[in-house]
């Protein structure tokens, strides 16, 4: 969970970030980082803020609730009707980190096969909460196939 201070995120700026609110920043960087498998790009520590990168290019900012830029009531589990997708190139290895501290599964692990234009694509996908209850769906691609009849 190190990181430095300021340095920019290696695999350069996503063109959309988002930035969760959390009740406690170490909690969420535990499960992030941890199980997840995310380090710190940088921080701010007077802030509250870290913003963070993982291996595979993805991007996400956690920031100790302060109220600010807290458009409504903020009531457990935090993030209600939203979804973050995350794709990995291995779900194995979430996988085995989430079993291996106890981290409740919301649903799954399973296969599915969804219809996208002409074909179906397949991901093995299993979803998670974070420590505030932001939904997080990890997946993997198994490939494409033509559409059943």
């Amino acid at each position: 969970m190190g990181g430095t201070f300021g340095a920019p995120p290696r695999s350069g700026w996503a063109r959309m970030v988002s930035e969760l609110h959390v009740n406690d920043l170490d909690a969420s960087l535990g499960f992030w980082c941890d199980l997840l498998g995310f380090a710190v790009a940088y921080r701010r520590p007077d802030e509250g803020f870290v913003y963070l990168e993982h291996p595979e290019g993805h991007q996400i900012m956690l920031c100790r609730r302060h109220g600010r830029f807290e458009t409504g009531p903020m009531v457990a589990p935090l993030g209600q009707g939203v979804m973050f997708q995350i794709y990995l190139a291995r779900l194995a290895p979430a996988l085995a980190a989430i079993e291996a501290r106890g981290w409740p599964v919301y649903l799954g692990p399973r296969e599915v096969w969804r219809r996208v234009g002409d074909r179906e694509s397949g991901q093995r996908e299993v979803f998670v909460q974070d420590p505030d209850g932001y939904l997080l769906m990890l997946a993997e691609s198994i490939g494409e196939r033509p559409l059943r009849t």
